[in-house]
């Protein structure tokens, strides 16, 4: 049933405020927990940490003390709800058990909501960035299975096949061909949606590995994270690029609280882990007094209505991973085989064998990696390669893309080298 969230009751934003132990929730068992709950946990946390990132931002920017408190209030509330999420984390899943996670969430969530995109550019958007996210989650993969022995088919339920995307050696461009185009006031609230959720997600992503990259325990390991970290950059730069310029900080607030009502109300709908989903209740209900709060402070300091902003408030089809498996590897398949030769040039995507030899994609590429032997993606399959012969891969058939189906050599070509036949 579709319901609209400012017509539902809400109580006031200081109910929100919780003490110690429910904030410091029991975390969740690693090795029985389904696979999509903990990407769900993934994706809410990190829409927590962008509403707390523009909420410290639109604090910055404003001179107004009582808007300021208001905002700081919220903040606090928002705080809060972002602990709980990050300490389901249980303390015996590691660094790159964790990873495993936020590449699958990236792949998996990428993938339901280009299938579900009505504007086809932020479809085109989302295809190519997710062909980059696949390939991190291979690479990831076959660093847990030589470092720790663990395969990581079992850590995504096999939900997610596991195989080459567009080779991380190919993804690194100049950044001008990362800047997208804006949407504006028009977008339908589907794609406004997409945009803030895969934003926030890959903005999520990011700082994860900023953050735990250096502390890994191997220099191989350290490479990877680094490398892949600098992607990651470039993936929030282009989504966030997507989003309304045109907005005012509290549109953007109001838009903000609305897209974690969203995903709280689709999480709820979604989990199958009963200790989880009294979570997500519980933070629905929060998110639905920060929603009113928005909707006042618009009213009170630009003299606009809700309505101004988000004309049909009501939620449009819920974000969903249950039962999205096979649907999700049929679609990845479909864009590996279509577009994995793609490259970004500006605004627009094209084969890399349609850019000019001075092309700048050619000289950063070459720029930032000198030999193929001293990147660190592929060095994680060149070892794992020389030890077992073959790479580590999870997939249920051959490879859609020729030119990445040899398991006994890693491609560095694909997607990066203009191929002689294809000039």
């Amino acid at each position: 049933m579709s319901i609209n969230p400012f017509e539902l009751k809400s109580g006031s934003v200081d109910k929100g405020i919780n003490d110690w132990k429910k904030i410091f929730v029991k975390p969740y068992d690693k090795r029985e927990t389904d696979p999509y709950t903990k990407i769900r946990i993934i994706l809410c946390t990190g829409a927590e940490y962008e509403q707390v990132w523009f909420g410290h931002r639109f604090h910055r920017c404003c001179a107004d003390n009582d808007l300021r408190r208001e905002l700081a209030l919220l903040r606090r509330v928002e705080q809060q709800q972002q602990k709980r999420l990050a300490f389901l984390k249980p303390a015996d899943e590691n660094i790159l058990e964790t990873t495993i996670g936020y590449e699958q969430l990236a792949v998996d969530l990428t993938a339901v909501l280009a299938q579900n995109e009505p504007d086809a550019y932020v479809k085109a958007a989302l295809d190519f960035a997710l062909l980059e996210d696949f390939d991190h989650l291979y690479r990831y993969a076959d660093l847990l299975e030589m470092e720790y022995g663990v395969y990581a088919e079992q850590l995504v339920g096999r939900y997610t096949e596991i195989m080459p995307g567009r080779p991380t050696i190919a993804e690194h461009r100049y950044p001008f061909d990362d800047v997208k185009r804006p949407s504006d006031a028009s977008a339908s609230l589907a794609t406004k949606l997409c945009t803030n959720i895969i934003t926030a997600a890959e903005q999520q992503t990011m700082n994860y590995y900023m953050n735990v990259g250096a502390t890994y325990v191997s220099d191989l390991g350290r490479k990877l994270y680094l490398e892949i970290a600098m992607i990651e950059e470039q993936h929030v730069t282009h989504y966030g690029s997507l989003l309304d310029p045109a907005m005012t900080w509290l549109e953007n607030l109001l838009m903000h609280e609305y897209t974690e009502c969203y995903l709280y109300y689709s999480m709820l709908n979604d989990e199958v882990n009963p200790h989880v989903k009294k979570i997500w209740e519980a933070h629905f209900d929060i998110e639905l007094s920060h929603l009113h709060k928005a909707a006042e402070l618009l009213k009170k300091y630009e003299k606009k209505e809700w309505q101004q902003v988000i004309p049909n408030a009501e939620f449009p089809k819920l974000l969903a991973f249950t039962d999205m498996q096979e649907a999700n590897k049929a679609y990845v398949r479909g864009v590996l085989g279509a577009t994995v030769q793609n490259t970004a040039v500006l605004e627009e995507y094209t084969k890399v064998a349609r850019l000019p030899d001075g092309y700048e994609f050619f000289k950063y590429n070459d720029a930032v990696n000198r030999a193929p032997s001293d990147v660190a993606s592929h060095g994680v399959i060149d070892k794992y390669i020389a030890e077992a012969g073959i790479d580590y891969r999870f997939e249920e058939r051959p490879h859609p893309v020729k030119a990445l189906s040899n398991r006994k050599k890693d491609n560095v070509d694909v997607g990066r080298a203009c191929p002689k036949a294809d000039r």
